[in-house]
């Protein structure tokens, strides 16, 4: 016998159906535009040109899209390495402290900033004559480094930037990790003789595990679509040296008005985020893994 659909769950439809519609609208929809532009020659006019795999052909044989590529490595690397590291770093030495949050409030200022404004900021620091090269030179240094014109400097500098800005946020995380922990079992290794780096490893670092996994997912898919920051520094430049794949979809869709091949970088750039954080999230939430 037919299951009936009573009345308050078509009222439930009907609330719901305007987010539905909404979210098919403005995200579903414009996703399948981009999947089948992908697919075409098109310039913006005129009707999109069926071309096949051409542009996923044109993008992989492309060595500015090689490099676009390798940077984005460096950047998924870099800032999990130095923001989500220094942030965590930063949460356990003061988590305990009276008065630690103005300790971490200096990091945490950066993060007001929109990505544009961090470029412009550290643009005057790190540009030909700027404020390092003058700080350098008044203890000697000459002939520094050109900071944003040589490959891979000019990326590892903005990685740095990029850390700058999000050092203090995920210091504040894992501070509210490090709070929710109970103090019973801290109490309990502590009495048993844990301090330290066993401390760390046997209590805290199993009980942050879950907030963890959050920061790192979030900052992987941040740094697979770094856009800003590269833009307002050095614009992908000298040349694509510094291009990110999201800086690269970017040009080639909206400067040299290739809507195909920006489409298909979109929707590679899409599809490997995708699979690093199904991936990633599996591992995570997998029952090994559970404390």
């Amino acid at each position: 016998m037919a299951r009936q659909t009573s009345p308050y769950q078509w009222s439930a439809r009907g609330f719901i159906a305007p987010g539905v519609l909404l979210v098919a609208v403005l995200l579903y929809l414009p996703l399948l535009w981009t999947v089948f532009l992908s697919f075409t020659r098109y310039n913006g006019l005129g009707s999109p040109k069926w071309v096949g795999i051409d542009n996923y052909v044109e993008m992989l044989t492309d060595g500015d899209f090689v490099g676009s590529a390798v940077n984005t490595v460096l950047w998924v690397v870099g800032t999990l390495i130095i923001p989500v590291g220094i942030g965590l770093t930063i949460a356990l030495l003061t988590w305990n402290l009276r008065g630690g949050v103005w300790l971490r409030l200096p990091f945490l200022i950066p993060y007001a900033l929109s990505g544009i404004g961090v470029g412009v900021v550290w643009s005057f620091i790190l540009s030909s004559g700027g404020a390092l090269d003058q700080a350098l030179a008044a203890f000697g240094i000459t002939d520094p480094p050109r900071w944003l014109l040589d490959a891979p400097l000019n990326t590892v500098v903005m990685i740095i930037a990029s850390s700058w800005q999000g050092v203090g946020v995920n210091a504040l995380l894992f501070t509210i990790g490090l709070q929710a922990i109970p103090k019973e079992p801290l109490e309990a290794a502590r009495i048993d003789g844990a301090g330290g780096i066993r401390l760390f490893g046997s209590i805290l670092w199993p009980m942050l595990r879950p907030l963890t996994a959050v920061v790192v997912g979030l900052s992987i898919v941040a740094s697979l679509k770094t856009f800003d920051i590269v833009w307002g520094m050095t614009k992908g430049g000298p040349g694509t040296v510094s291009e990110t794949l999201a800086l690269t979809m970017y040009k080639e869709t909206f400067v040299n008005s290739d809507y195909g091949l920006g489409s298909a970088i979109a929707v590679f750039l899409t599809v490997i985020t995708l699979i690093a954080s199904v991936l990633y999230l599996r591992q995570q939430l997998s029952p090994k893994n559970e404390v």
